[in-house]
C-alpha cells in the first residue's frame, strides 16, 4: 500500500509485496490489510476418521456427560481393533469438544460474588505432608487449620494432625487472638469438627455440634455452611491452600533444608511466612477493622472434657481409644482433658498421668508401669495379654524376652522378665535397658540375677534431721521442795 501510494502502480507494488498482482489489487480495492480479513473456514479440509462411529459416541456422552473423551477412545480401541490408532487421540478429542461447545449439555455457572470488610472468616484443614517436613530428621506428617478473612486475604494457620473439633477450636482462636478483631460470621464446609449427622433421621442435613455452637456464641460469630461437595463456595480459602503451600515450599527452597530441630522452630518458620505475606495486605486489612468489634472475651479452654469409667482392665476409653491408668482407680470414675496432641486424666481435681492423643481410633497406649504389679503375681495372663506388644518398652527388652524363651522353658522365660521389667518400673528403665544392651554385645542369657547384678545398685541415704531440743526442765521440777511435791 506505501508503494502504491508513492508510485500509483499496482503491478510494481504487487511485486515489491511479493504478492500476485489479483491479490494486491483486491487488498488495495478493500483498503485492509491481510490480518485484518481474516477468513473463517467452515469446510473440512480431510475427511472425518470418527464419521462411522461417532454416532454410538455421541450417545454414550449424552447418556453420561462425566465421561472423558480419552476414556471414550480407548473404548473405540478395544471394540474396533486396528481401526484407529494412538496418534489419534487428540483429533478425536478436538471433535468431542467442538460437539460440547455446540450441541453438549449446559455447564453449572459460578457466580462471582462481592465480599463485604469485616464480615466473613472462612475455615479449612488441608494436608502438608507432600512438603516433606522433618522434625529432629523423623517425618513430620500434619495438617493446618487455615482461616482467611474473605475480603483482604489475612490469612493465619495452626498446626494440627487431625479435623477434630478440639483442632478447630484452637485454630480460630488463634487467628481470633492474632488479630484482634472478630469478624461477624464464620464459614466452613461440613467437616465432622463443626457438624454431625442426626441419628434419628439419616436423611436429615448435618447439624451443627453443640461444643462448635458454644464456640461461636462465646466470639458472638453467626455459624454457616457451605454446600455439601460445594468447595467453589469457600473459594477464597481453598485457593489460599495451595498458594500458602506453593509459598512454605518456596521458603523452604531459600532455607536450604526441610528439616526442624523442634516443632517451635518449625512452628515460628511457619508464622514468619504468614506475617510476610498479610504485610501486603495492610490496606484493605485496615478498612476490615473499621467494620470488625474488638476481641474482648477470654479464650476457651482448648480441651475437651470427658467422664469415663476405668474399667477392671486398668484402662479406660477415650473416643475409641484405650489408655491405662493406675490400677488404684479401677471402679472410679476420672475425668479426661482432651487436647489436640495430648490428653490429661484427673480424680479429684488432681492430676494423674499425662500421655500423647492417639491418631487412630481402637488404638492403645498401655503404660507396664499401671499393670506390672499384677502381672507379677499373676504371671500366666501374661502370655495371651491383649496389650502384650505395649509391655516391650524398648528392643532390648523385646530382646531379654525372646533370649529367655530360647533358653529356658515358657513359664521361667515369663516369671523372670515380669520381674526384669518391675524392676525397670521401681528404678530407672534406662539403667536396665543399659544392662540388657551390654548383656546382649556380650552374648550373655539375660537371667533374672544376672541382669539386677548388671545394674547399679542405688546408694540408700540417710535423711538429714533437726537437732533435738534439749530442755532440763522437767529435771528441775524433780528437785523441787516437798511440800510443792505435796
Amino acid at each position: 500500500m506505501e508503494e502504491y501510494e508513492r508510485t500509483g502502480n499496482v503491478s510494481k507494488a504487487a511485486l515489491r509485496a511479493d504478492l500476485d498482482r489479483k491479490t494486491a489489487q483486491k487488498y488495495l480495492r478493500c483498503g485492509k490489510l491481510p490480518s485484518e480479513m481474516p477468513v473463517e473456514r467452515r469446510w473440512r479440509t480431510r475427511e472425518d476418521p470418527f464419521a462411522e462411529d461417532w454416532e454410538e459416541c455421541r450417545l454414550m456422552f449424552e447418556g453420561c456427560p462425566e465421561l472423558e473423551a480419552k476414556t471414550v477412545f480407548e473404548w473405540l480401541c478395544r471394540e474396533r481393533a486396528g481401526k484407529y490408532q494412538e496418534g489419534q487421540l487428540r483429533t478425536f478429542q478436538r471433535r468431542v469438544r467442538e460437539w460440547r461447545a455446540l450441541s453438549g449439555p449446559e455447564q453449572e455457572v459460578y457466580f462471582a460474588q462481592e465480599h463485604r470488610p469485616g464480615v466473613r472468616m472462612s475455615t479449612d484443614f488441608t494436608h502438608m505432608d507432600r512438603l516433606g517436613i522433618t522434625i529432629a530428621g523423623e517425618p513430620f506428617d500434619h495438617q493446618l487449620c487455615h482461616n482467611v478473612l474473605t475480603y483482604s486475604n489475612w490469612e493465619w494457620a495452626s498446626i494440627c494432625h487431625s479435623e477434630s473439633l478440639v483442632a478447630l477450636r484452637t485454630g480460630i482462636q488463634n487467628a481470633l487472638t492474632r488479630l484482634g478483631r472478630v469478624p461477624a460470621e464464620h464459614w466452613m464446609d461440613h467437616s465432622s469438627a463443626a457438624t454431625h449427622r442426626p441419628a434419628e433421621a439419616s436423611g436429615e442435613p448435618r447439624a451443627y455440634n453443640r461444643a462448635y455452637l458454644e464456640l461461636m456464641d462465646h466470639f458472638e460469630m453467626v455459624p454457616r455452611l457451605i454446600q455439601v461437595d460445594s468447595p467453589h463456595e469457600n473459594g477464597d480459602v481453598e485457593s489460599l491452600n495451595g498458594a500458602l503451600k506453593r509459598r512454605i515450599e518456596q521458603h523452604l527452597l531459600l532455607r536450604g533444608s526441610r528439616d526442624f530441630a523442634s516443632r517451635a522452630a518449625y512452628e515460628q518458620f511457619l508464622h514468619g511466612v504468614l506475617q510476610r505475606v498479610n504485610e501486603t495486605r495492610r490496606v484493605r486489612l485496615a478498612e476490615e477493622f473499621k467494620h470488625m468489634r474488638a476481641l474482648d472475651v477470654d479464650r476457651l479452654p482448648e480441651y475437651t472434657e470427658y467422664r469415663c469409667v476405668v474399667r477392671s482392665w486398668g484402662t479406660i476409653n477415650v473416643k475409641r481409644r484405650i489408655y491405662s491408668v493406675p490400677s488404684r482407680l479401677i471402679g472410679y470414675t476420672v475425668t479426661v482433658h482432651r487436647y489436640a496432641e495430648h490428653i490429661e486424666v484427673f480424680y479429684g481435681g488432681v492430676r494423674q498421668l499425662t500421655a500423647p492423643w492417639l491418631r487412630d481410633e481402637h488404638a492403645h497406649h498401655i503404660n507396664y508401669r499401671h499393670v506390672i504389679g499384677s502381672l507379677v503375681r499373676k504371671p500366666g495372663a501374661f502370655r495371651n495379654y491383649r496389650f502384650r506388644a505395649d509391655l516391650f518398652p524398648s528392643s532390648a527388652f523385646q530382646w531379654a524376652y525372646e533370649t529367655l524363651c530360647a533358653a529356658v522353658n515358657d513359664r521361667t522365660a515369663e516369671r523372670e522378665y515380669l520381674q526384669i521389667l518391675k524392676h525397670a518400673a521401681t528404678t530407672m528403665e534406662c539403667e536396665v535397658e543399659a544392662a540388657l544392651c551390654g548383656l546382649r554385645d556380650r552374648g550373655e542369657i539375660p537371667r533374672l540375677d544376672v541382669v539386677l547384678s548388671a545394674c547399679p545398685r542405688p546408694m540408700p541415704t540417710l535423711s538429714e534431721h533437726a537437732p533435738l531440743p534439749v530442755d532440763l526442765a522437767a529435771y528441775d521440777e524433780l528437785l523441787a521442795p516437798e511440800e510443792v511435791c505435796a
